[in-house]
């Protein structure tokens, strides 16, 4: 199995950019296909982005496309979430999470290992 912990969250003011970061400690990072997901107060967790296990694919929700990246570092068995013109609505606790397999997927149920998450607050 691996372990997942995320850092980086913080308060920003709207427009402005945050980068978390999520390490990955136990089976061999390269061998998940991995995904970031958020969950504002309320609300259910939602997809936010996903990145295969060599980091050629990636893809997002349409509600941070063009304004988040993905990007992972198999080396230093780590991944990032660089978040760009941020707007109060992306408040919420941010999660990594691992799944085994090749395919992407955008479904929480699907992922078998979570991080504790990490809190990004978006001030307006």
């Amino acid at each position: 199995q691996v372990q997942l912990v995320e850092s980086g969250g913080g308060l920003v003011q709207a427009g402005g950019s945050l980068r978390l970061s999520c390490a990955a400690s136990g089976r061999t990072f390269s061998s998940y296909t991995m995904g970031w997901f958020r969950q504002a107060p309320g609300k259910e967790r939602e997809f936010v982005g996903g990145i295969s296990w060599s980091g050629g694919s990636t893809y997002y929700a349409d509600s941070v496309k063009g304004r988040f990246t993905i990007s992972r570092d198999n080396a230093k068995g780590t991944m990032y979430l660089q978040m760009n013109i941020l707007k109060p609505e992306d408040t919420a606790v941010y999660y990594c999470a691992a799944r085994s397999g090749i395919r992407t997927s955008s479904y929480t149920y699907e992922y078998q290992y979570w991080g504790q998450g990490t809190q990004v607050t978006v001030s307006s």
